[in-house]
């Protein structure tokens, strides 16, 4: 029986003699989704299935060649009201870091002097415009903040140890985890401390021979409250720099800018753990900078060069696009335009005013929709417990599983939104004002094809 059902399916050159992939003559692609559809027939057939009529064996490979050419990255619009949303590629970049992305994509000087002629180093490109933002003597760039992470506990700390409050031993996204990445780099964890109370003289009595340096990593995606303490960073550099030890900082979101101005609590800045004291600050590129994927290590010359010549500085290296994309990320803090051209702080300070007349726009062209409160998160790490004020277009679902269909629905048209009382919320903080009828239009396919 099976025998005759495989019998049934049609053969490769019949398929690909279709009229509907004549226009695909001699691709290689379309001859490989034929194959793996027949494959898959087949497949299904062995299992007990009767063999697709012909129609369906088409259809099947026309399908499968679409997904093949979509591609991977699709650009979406984010209306979840989370910021720095990881899963959708933390920050959105500035038009002129696109453009530098763009324009370092073929040949350029990565790594040569066009001054001598001679071969360059890549670090070079971005390192003045770090020591211009942050006061650091010297910096590195790598391609994350966790490889950056890695980089100086292995260069500056193997086979030493490294003291750090228990309070910060941290996981972040992904299992990331602080005393995890410390034995990978050969570095002994010192605990200090309780979870909540860490004292000065705490570091300083496990302060030994042995001991390389003091680290302290910051809390960026949870918040201890009550009864806590943790000592000042510059007290902290002045007891390492006494007892000839390192300070190392991890701060993870690499925030420049002064956070207050929007009403958020001060996020820890990589030039005030510098004036503080620290000998090496580490941070992201692409968080609350707003760059590429990056993590940059700033502090004193000689601990930094002793990174850059480290064998795991070659592996973690930025590639020629994201120097570009970071440089160009870099230049705007540079020259004071970064609240202004940078999407993640242009979402931050956008006034609730405007967010609520955005609001009414979209809503009035959608059947149903309304304007409602809402807030929304920096994300991406930063700020944890912290919200924003916010408006949003709601479309009440009167189900869990309609408003499920609806979001669904919205996927399928490029945009995240989020369920909330079960209502679907697309929070108009995260969405780009261009991107506004865009995002209407999706809603109101959603809503038509959802039921």
């Amino acid at each position: 029986m099976s025998e005759d059902q495989y019998r049934l399916l049609p053969s490769v050159d019949r398929v690909l003699a279709d009229a509907r992939f004549a226009a695909h003559s001699g691709d290689r692609l379309v001859t490989a989704v034929v194959r793996e559809t027949l494959e898959a027939a087949r497949a299904r057939i062995a299992a007990g299935e009767p063999a697709p009529a012909y129609e369906a064996v088409v259809a099947d490979a026309l399908r499968r060649l679409q997904d093949e050419r979509e591609p991977p990255l699709r650009p979406l619009i984010n209306a979840t009201g989370v910021i720095l949303h990881t899963n959708l590629g933390r920050a959105p970049l500035a038009v002129e870091a696109v453009q530098a992305m763009a324009a370092g994509s073929g040949y350029g000087n990565l790594e040569l002097d066009l001054a001598s002629g001679r071969r360059g180093s890549r670090h070079a490109l971005l390192a003045p415009l770090v020591r211009r933002l942050t006061g650091a003597e010297a910096a590195i760039a790598v391609n994350n903040n966790a490889a950056a992470v890695l980089l100086a506990l292995s260069a500056l700390c193997a086979r030493r140890e490294v003291v750090i409050s228990r309070g910060e031993l941290v996981e972040i996204g992904g299992g990331f985890r602080v005393p995890d990445v410390m034995r990978q780099s050969g570095a002994k964890l010192v605990e200090v401390g309780t979870t909540n109370r860490t004292r000065l003289a705490d570091y300083a009595d496990a302060i030994g021979p042995r001991t390389a340096a003091l680290m302290r990593v910051h809390a960026s995606n949870f918040r201890i409250r009550g009864f806590t303490e943790a000592p000042a960073l510059d007290a902290l550099a002045a007891l390492a720099h006494e007892r000839g030890v390192l300070l190392i900082d991890d701060l993870g979101s690499g925030c420049l800018l002064d956070t207050t101005s929007w009403g958020l609590p001060a996020e820890p800045r990589p030039q005030d753990a510098i004036t503080a004291g620290a000998d090496v600050v580490l941070f992201s590129g692409d968080k609350l900078l707003g760059g590429p994927q990056a993590g940059i290590a700033a502090g004193r010359r000689e601990r930094i060069d002793t990174m850059r010549r480290h064998p795991l500085a070659r592996a973690v290296r930025l590639d020629k696009s994201s120097i570009a994309g970071l440089a160009a990320t870099l230049r705007l803090y540079a020259e004071g335009r970064a609240e202004e051209r940078l999407p993640v702080w242009r979402m931050i300070a956008a006034p609730v005013d405007a967010l609520a007349a955005r609001a009414r726009a979209i809503a009035a062209t959608v059947p149903g929709a309304e304007v409602r409160d809402a807030r929304a998160a920096v994300g991406g790490g930063a700020l944890p417990d912290e919200s924003l004020p916010s408006k949003a277009v709601g479309l009440p679902a009167g189900s869990g599983a309609r408003a499920t269909r609806l979001l669904a629905a919205l996927r399928a048209r490029g945009v995240i939104a989020r369920i909330e009382d079960d209502a679907v919320l697309l929070d108009v903080r995260t969405i780009d004002p261009g991107e506004d009828a865009r995002a209407a239009a999706a809603l109101r396919e959603a809503l038509a094809s959802s039921g």
